[in-house]
C-alpha cells in the first residue's frame, strides 16, 4: 500500500523532473510524459478503489522527517474513505484534462512548460489528499499555490501576469491565518496528526472561545483555496490562464482543496465556528450567482458559478458540522468535478475552435459547428441546473433537503441561488451556442480534435453517472437519522418536484430572457441597466482592494520606506559608523609619538582615576 501510494504521488514530480531536463524544448515528449504520469496515477488509483488494492479501512504510514525540541514532524499517508474520494477525482478528472491539453496546446510554443506545470500541479494535489498532519499538507498547499500562480501567469502576458500575482497574494493571506491555526492546533494539543488530533480533542477539553478561534484560523486556508468571501476576487481573473489549467486548477481540483481540508478536520468546528462558516457560504454562494449575470466571457461566467458551487459545499458542512456534514459537502465536491470540468473543457473547446473569443454575445449557432461540444456541454449545464436523474441533482438534493431539516432561512436562500445557476448556465447555451452565428470567427468555427472530443464524452459520462455512486443516500441518510429523523417517500418526492421546477424554470427563464437569434446585445443590461452595472462590477469588492492597497497600505509602506531610510539606514547603520569612526579618529590622534602628549593623557586619565574612586563622579 506505501509502495502504490508513493507511486501515485511520486509519478508526477518525476515527470516534471523530466521535463525540466529533457523536455522544454521539445514539446511532444513533454505532453507524452506529463499524460503518461497522468495515466498512471488513474490506472494505480482505480486499482487501489476498483481492483482490490485497497482493502477499505484507514490506512496510515509515517516516518520522521524533522525533530526540533519537542516539536517532530512526519511526512507519511492518512488515506481512508474521503481522501479516497478526493483522490479519485483528482486523478481520473486530471488525466481526461490532460489528454484534452494535448490537443489545445497544439500551437503553444511553451508547450513543455505548461505540462511541466501540470505535473507539479499534480504531485502537489496528490500530496495534499494523501497527507498525514497539518504539517505537510501545508507544505504540499503552498506548492500548489506555486502552481497556480505559475499556471495562470503561463502566457507571460500583463493580464495573465497581473492574474497570476493577485491569486498568489489572495491566498497568501488566507494561508497566513492558517499556518497560525496549525501552530495553535499543535500548542494546545501537542500534536498535528490528522489521525491522533480527534483523540488529543476528547482527551483534554478546550475552551469554546479557543476552539472556535482554532477552527476559523484553519478556515482562512478554506476561503483562500475554496475562493470564499472576501478572498474570493483571484477566482474570475485566474481565468486569464490557458482553459484546460481553469478546468484543472479552478473547477474540479484545487479549489476542492478547502472543501476537504474541512471535512479532514471537521472534528475540531464548534457551533461557533460553524454559524460563521454557514454565514460566510452562503454570501458566495448566492452573490457569485448574481454575479455571473454581469459576465459577458464564457468563463468568467462559469468562473463565478465555481464560487457559487464552493459556497453550496461550504453551507453543507456548516449546516450539519462533523462528518456527516462533510460526507454531504464531498459528495457535491464529487459531482461538480466532473460537470464543471466538462463545462470549462466544453468552453475551452469552443474558444479553440473561435479563434480564442470568449465573448458569448460574439459567438451563436454554435450547436450546428460543433455537435459533440454542444452536447456534451448541454448535458454539463443540465447536470449543474439540477435536473433530475443527473448528477448534480442528487447532490444539490441532498444539500436542499439537508438544508430544509437544519436551517430553512438557509434553504430558501438555496432554492433562489438554484434557480440563479439555472438561468445564468441556460443563457450560455441560448446566446452561445443556438441562435445564429455573429462573427466570422464563429462562422470559420468547426469541431475539435478526437482526442479533445475523447475527454469531453468521459466526462459527460461522470456528469451523467457521477449522482449514482451509492454516496447520496449515505451522506444524507447517516446526518438525518442520526439527528432528526429519516426522509419520507412524500419529503424526497417534494424534493425531486422542487428541483424540476428550479431547473426546468431557470433555464426557461432564460430562453425567454436571452434567446434573442442575431442579437449580440444583453437584453437584462437593456432592461436594468443600473442593476446589470452593479452585478458588472461585482459589488466594487476589487475597487475596495484596489482603495485599500492605493490609499492604506501603499502609504502606510511608504512610511515604513522612510523609517527604514532614516532610522535604520540613517541613525543605526551609518550613525553607529559614524560613530565608530569618530572614535578611531580620536584614537589615531592619540598617538602622536610626543612624549608631552602622552604625559598630559596619563595626567587625565590619573584625575579620572581619582575623581571616581572618591565618589565625586
Amino acid at each position: 500500500m506505501t509502495r502504490t501510494l508513493l507511486t501515485i504521488l511520486l509519478s508526477p514530480l518525476c515527470a516534471a523532473a523530466l521535463i525540466a531536463l529533457f523536455g522544454r524544448r521539445r514539446g511532444r515528449l513533454s505532453a507524452a510524459i506529463s499524460v503518461a504520469s497522468a495515466g498512471l496515477q488513474a490506472a494505480l488509483t482505480l486499482f487501489l478503489l476498483v481492483g482490490g488494492g485497497w482493502d477499505g479501512s484507514t490506512f496510515r504510514d509515517t516516518a520522521t522527517w524533522l525533530t526540533l525540541g519537542e516539536l517532530q514532524i512526519d511526512l507519511g499517508f492518512y488515506f481512508n474513505q474521503m481522501s479516497a474520494l478526493l483522490l479519485g477525482v483528482v486523478t481520473i478528472v486530471g488525466f481526461l484534462i490532460h489528454v484534452f491539453a494535448v490537443g489545445y496546446s497544439d500551437d503553444d510554443k511553451a508547450r513543455g512548460r505548461f505540462f511541466g506545470g501540470l505535473s507539479i500541479f499534480m504531485f502537489s494535489m496528490t500530496g495534499i489528499v494523501l497527507s498525514e498532519n497539518l504539517f505537510m499538507l501545508f507544505i504540499f498547499w503552498e506548492l500548489v499555490g506555486f502552481s497556480s500562480y505559475m499556471l495562470i501567469g503561463h502566457y507571460l502576458t500583463d493580464v495573465a501576469s497581473a492574474a497570476a500575482k493577485k491569486a498568489f497574494i489572495v491566498n497568501r493571506v488566507g494561508d497566513f491565518g492558517f499556518l497560525l491555526g496549525i501552530i495553535w492546533c499543535f500548542w494546545q494539543f501537542g500534536t498535528v496528526s490528522l489521525a491522533e488530533l480527534p483523540q488529543a480533542l476528547s482527551a483534554s477539553p478546550v475552551a469554546a472561545c479557543t476552539l472556535t478561534f482554532i477552527g476559523l484560523l484553519l478556515f482562512c486556508g478554506v476561503m483562500g483555496k475554496s475562493a470564499q468571501m472576501p478572498l474570493h476576487v483571484w477566482l474570475p481573473d485566474a481565468m486569464a490562464g490557458p482553459t484546460p489549467v481553469s478546468a484543472l486548477i479552478h473547477a474540479a481540483t484545487m479549489v476542492a482543496a478547502g472543501v476537504y481540508l474541512l471535512g479532514r478536520v471537521a472534528f475540531i468546528f464548534n457551533p461557533q465556528a460553524l454559524s460563521v462558516i454557514l454565514a460566510v457560504g452562503l454570501a458566495t454562494a448566492f452573490l457569485s450567482a448574481l454575479f455571473a449575470f454581469g459576465q459577458t466571457d464564457i468563463k468568467k461566467i462559469l468562473a463565478y458559478s465555481t464560487l457559487s458551487q464552493l459556497g453550496f459545499m461550504v453551507v453543507a458542512f456548516a449546516l450539519a458540522g462533523g462528518s456527516e456534514g462533510a460526507a454531504t459537502s464531498q459528495f457535491h465536491l464529487t459531482t461538480h468535478a466532473f460537470f464543471k470540468a466538462l463545462l470549462f473543457l466544453g468552453a475551452g473547446s469552443v474558444i479553440h475552435a473561435c479563434h480564442h473569443e470568449q465573448d458569448i454575445y460574439k459567438m451563436g449557432g454554435l450547436w450546428k459547428k460543433m455537435p459533440v461540444t454542444f452536447v456534451t456541454f448541454l448535458l454539463a449545464t443540465l447536470a449543474i441546473a439540477g435536473v433530475p436523474y443527473l448528477s448534480g441533482f442528487f447532490s444539490k438534493d441532498a444539500i436542499l433537503l439537508l438544508a430544509k431539516h437544519a436551517n430553512p432561512a438557509a434553504f430558501w436562500l438555496l432554492v433562489v441561488t438554484s434557480f440563479l445557476t439555472a438561468t445564468y448556465m441556460g443563457r450560455i447555451i441560448f446566446v452561445a451556442f443556438l441562435g445564429k452565428a455573429r462573427s466570422h470567427a464563429v462562422e470559420a468555427a468547426h469541431e475539435s480534435r478526437p482526442d479533445m472530443l475523447f475527454a469531453l464524452v468521459i466526462l459527460a459520462i461522470g456528469a451523467v453517472l457521477a449522482g449514482y455512486t451509492g454516496l447520496y443516500p449515505h451522506a444524507l441518510a447517516s446526518y438525518l437519522e442520526a439527528n432528526i429523523a429519516e426522509p419520507t417517500h412524500a419529503e424526497h418526492a417534494s424534493m425531486l418536484l422542487i428541483s424540476a421546477i428550479l431547473s426546468l424554470g431557470g433555464l426557461l427563464a432564460a430562453f425567454f430572457i436571452y434567446y434573442r437569434p442575431g442579437k449580440n446585445t444583453d437584453t437584462f443590461e437593456k432592461a436594468a441597466p443600473g442593476v446589470y452595472g452593479v452585478l458588472r462590477e461585482k459589488l466594487w469588492f476589487d475597487n475596495l482592494y484596489d482603495w485599500y492597497v492605493r490609499a492604506v497600505q501603499q502609504r502606510v509602506a511608504n512610511l515604513v520606506a522612510i523609517l527604514e531610510l532614516v532610522v535604520i539606514q540613517g541613525v543605526l547603520v551609518r550613525g553607529s559608523g559614524g560613530v565608530a569612526g569618530l572614535i578611531g579618529l580620536a584614537a589615531r590622534r592619540a598617538h602622536t609619538g610626543s612624549l608631552n602628549t602622552y604625559f598630559y593623557w596619563f595626567a587625565a586619565g590619573v584625575l579620572a582615576f581619582w575623581l571616581t574612586t572618591s565618589g565625586i563622579l
